[in-house]
């Protein structure tokens, strides 16, 4: 059985995001159809429409951060019901891989099927259609749809209570950002930490590196206009180029640099990778969060100065987090005013609107833009 739902679609790549109404399954053993509420608007999907990031079938239906409330439960899928809330993980976990067991389950085996549309534990088997033809599922979620079936792997149980609009961001950007600071930079109390590229997951990195005690949070952004935002999330100081953060951080750091760099930005080249390696004292870190085309290789990094300075490059996968301990956590960190989600939240966009979205982001006009749908 099927039924439709409107959904934001890529139909090839360099493409535009258009609003169709595609045939949606009803969930099968182990998966739950979703009514969003919100979906944020990420990077990663733009990447998809830009063709930085290869997907393995269109046309492609778009959007990984979101929640909702399950409308449908698959048979034999025990621990859900309808009118749950739930928020999505862009990672599936599965709890049963090498990986989820050595408590890396951001790093499951199911992501392995991510960028190909189709079901992670069904390869070939497609949820979604669009005149008969099989449409691939951005993470095997595709959040920018009124409906979405997807695996329980990829959803994670929240409270009535938490606003979904807001919860959403829980998905990727918060953690992603979060993480990058806390799980991966291991920032700890008195750090100076530079933040590169203060959108959604940057702003998020800030208060990550914030609230583990960092003395020094330098936000960098060629957008001179985010800078009240970036103090908004415990940025410190602002500049617009990585080199006047990096002098600042050597004045605070007796010459040596900042102890960790935390790369964000929209679209990352080389060039960014090196810059931010210069900008790091001895046996620090530089995280690398941000994508750009994922099919190049190369920067152009000094391997003596990564060596003898025994300096740490360091990727970041949905900022080493674990969804089923960390969404609920942050959540948490909401309630108690401990976490900032509401200020995140830059314009509100309906589903015809997320090319729009994707155009306000470049312009840099947005930390997140989110879509909500009708009620």
């Amino acid at each position: 059985m099927s039924f439709t739902t409107r959904t934001a679609v890529l139909r090839e790549a360099p493409g535009r995001y258009e609003t169709v109404t595609l045939d949606l399954d009803e969930p099968r053993q182990n998966e739950v159809t979703v009514k969003m509420v919100a979906a944020g608007l990420c990077h990663s999907d733009d990447h998809a429409a830009t063709g930085d990031i290869p997907v393995g079938i269109y046309p492609f239906a778009g959007g990984h951060e979101g929640a909702g409330i399950i409308s449908a439960v698959g048979p034999n899928t025990p621990g859900f019901e309808v009118g749950d809330h739930v928020v999505f993980s862009f990672l599936p976990a599965c709890g049963k891989c090498e990986f989820c067991a050595r408590g890396l389950s951001n790093l499951c085996d199911l992501g392995a099927t991510l960028l190909s549309g189709d079901r992670a534990e069904d390869p070939g088997s497609f949820r979604m259609q669009l005149d008969g033809a099989p449409v691939g599922q951005q993470c095997g979620i595709s959040t920018f749809s009124e409906y979405t079936t997807a695996s329980v792997a990829s959803v994670v149980k929240v409270g009535k209570d938490l606003p979904l609009k807001q919860a959403a961001l829980l998905s990727c950007g918060v953690p992603t950002g979060w993480g990058s600071a806390v799980n991966s930079a291991r920032v700890q109390p008195g750090d100076t930490v530079i933040v590169v590229g203060i959108g959604g997951i940057g702003a998020n990195a800030l208060q990550g590196a914030a609230h583990a005690g960092a003395t020094s949070v330098v936000a960098v952004d060629p957008v001179a206009a985010k800078e009240d935002k970036a103090k908004l999330f415990g940025a410190t100081h602002f500049y617009t180029t990585l080199a006047e953060a990096t002098e600042y951080a050597r004045s605070v750091t007796n010459g040596q640099g900042a102890d960790s760099t935390i790369i964000t930005i929209g679209v990352v080249s080389g060039d960014d990778v090196a810059q931010a390696l210069d900008s790091i004292r001895k046996a620090g870190t530089v995280v690398l969060t941000g994508l750009g085309n994922i099919t190049v290789a190369g920067a152009p990094i000094l391997l003596g100065d990564l060596t003898l300075m025994q300096k740490r490059l360091q990727g970041s996968l949905f900022g080493e987090s674990n969804p089923r301990r960390d969404i609920p956590n942050l959540a948490r960190m909401y309630r108690a005013g401990q976490l900032k989600l509401d200020e995140l939240i830059t314009r509100e966009y309906t589903l015809d609107e997320v090319a729009l979205a994707y155009e306000d982001m470049h312009a840099g006009r947005n930390i997140r833009g989110v879509v909500v749908f009708d009620d």
